[in-house]
């Protein structure tokens, strides 16, 4: 869904709100200097009106109504960061029109809420050299439809130069786009561009595949529902496929990429992080490097990974699972965790405070970068 289409339903949906003869929005949010920040949304017509912000315990705020029919409220001082945030106007879930950032969703778009932090964390734009993001468009024969993939390259990357790059394939989630990691919220090339900068990480192309073998897993669930097993199985058997058959190929063709497994990493988050994890431990003869964020749709390991055996070890350089301790997959991942531990497959553990969101995502991404292509002598590994 393009910003432009966001933006029209925010804008009607809150106009709808509002009734007709509306006096045009004040600004929001607007960021205080101590990190609080004011929210304000007009809805004279209005009865009840709240916004809720990602964080790992943030509940919905209750807004208050002036005489002109402007809800606001200030929050407490929020932790330099990126947060997604609705307002509920009546029990109806409306975005904010006055600000034109949006966290991008197939399924729950946001609008985007940055409040600034100091220029160490990764995920701030520096003053430093940067790469580039370029989209690739292609017609799947895998799922019979025209679908994109997009692609970070380091700065100072050449083509004409007789230099080949290691690659990273990174995996968005369920109900996001194949442009999450390198939007606004994702800010994956923002990220390598400072690690790359402040020699915390290899220079590296990073591959940003849309990560749907079928579209069935889009659908939404009622409440309480689960997903049917065969439509997760089928999501993730198509997924590698086109990963394998299609993207792959045109990114060594395209690219000055290492085809050696050494030089491949393959990581992603929740349907992504399974992904990864499904992918790479099945195909080691072409990852070397597999990373798992939040991950979801593994809740059988054996029947997805059945020929997983400690014979592995000979062959990861590295396998790095994290997860936030707020998140609702964080048993999933520990019974993964204790299954691959019953099996002497080493692995790292992460935990980290969160929720399931990008901004335990991003802090994935800035610690795990670093770690690839690297000498893993020394490395801690939990076994």
């Amino acid at each position: 869904m393009s910003r432009a289409v966001l933006f029209f339903l925010a804008s009607t949906a809150v106009a709808f709100a509002q009734g007709s003869g509306a006096q045009p929005l004040a600004h929001s949010p607007q960021v205080h200097p101590d990190g609080s920040v004011t929210f304000r949304l007009r809805a004279p017509n209005a009865h009840l009106v709240s916004v809720a912000h990602e964080g790992a315990f943030s509940q919905p705020i209750q807004m208050q109504k002036d005489e002109g029919g402007l809800w606001s409220v200030t929050t407490s001082p929020l932790e330099p960061d990126l947060y997604g945030y609705s307002f509920s106007v009546d029990g109806e879930r409306v975005l904010d029109s006055s600000n034109p950032s949006f966290k991008i969703n197939l399924l729950n778009p946001m609008n985007l809420l940055h409040v600034p932090g100091p220029l160490s964390l990764a995920w701030e734009v520096n003053d430093v050299p940067h790469g580039t993001v370029h989209r690739h468009r292609y017609k799947s024969a895998v799922v019979s439809e025209v679908r994109d993939f997009f692609v970070y390259t380091p700065p100072g990357y050449d083509v004409s130069v007789a230099r080949n790059y290691p690659v990273l394939y990174l995996l968005h989630g369920n109900s996001d786009s194949a442009e999450a990691w390198s939007s606004e919220v994702g800010r994956a090339d923002i990220i390598l561009d400072n690690l790359i900068a402040r020699g915390q990480a290899q220079p590296m192309v990073v591959v940003m595949p849309l990560g749907y073998g079928t579209r069935e897993t889009l659908l939404p669930l009622p409440p309480g529902a689960t997903r049917d097993p065969a439509i997760t199985q089928r999501n993730r058997v198509k997924f590698k496929e086109t990963l394998l058959s299609e993207v792959m190929p045109q990114v060594e063709r395209a690219y000055r990429v290492s085809r050696d497994r050494g030089s491949r990493a393959i990581a992603g988050l929740s349907m992504g992080g399974g992904q990864s994890l499904a992918t790479g431990l099945s195909t080691l003869d072409r990852f070397a490097w597999v990373g798992a964020f939040s991950s979801g749709s593994l809740e059988d390991f054996n029947t997805t990974l059945p020929k997983l055996d400690a014979s592995v070890n000979e062959q990861l350089r590295l396998l790095w699972i994290a997860c936030g301790t707020e998140d609702n997959l964080i048993t999933t991942n520990r019974r993964l965790r204790e299954w691959l531990t019953g099996k002497g497959i080493r692995h790292v553990a992460i935990e980290t405070p969160g929720n399931h969101t990008w901004m335990v995502w991003r802090r994935n991404l800035a610690t795990f970068a670093p770690l690839l292509f690297q000498d893993q002598k020394g490395l801690r590994t939990v076994q």
